[in-house]
């Protein structure tokens, strides 16, 4: 649900977009941090923040870390 909202950001398409890590942090809702494999060597960190239910609103991209490896640590940011 969050990769047009990265495409758009970026200003590009990304062919592969396959998540291999995660966190949460819960806050009033919940933030999750995200490691998602975009093709190649290439990976970008996500936070995507789901509201509470009872708010009814739809995942959203909070920010990200492009430029980053398999082998970068997934932390909060």
């Amino acid at each position: 649900k969050v990769k047009p909202q990265l495409e758009e950001k970026e200003g590009k398409t990304f062919d592969v977009f396959t998540a291999v890590e995660f966190k949460t942090q819960v806050v009033a809702g919940t933030n999750y941090f995200i490691k998602v494999h975009v093709g190649n060597d290439e990976f970008v960190h996500l936070r995507v923040f789901r509201s509470l239910p009872h708010e009814n609103q739809p995942l959203s991209l909070h920010s990200y870390q492009s430029s980053k490896t398999r082998h970068d640590e997934l932390a909060f940011f």
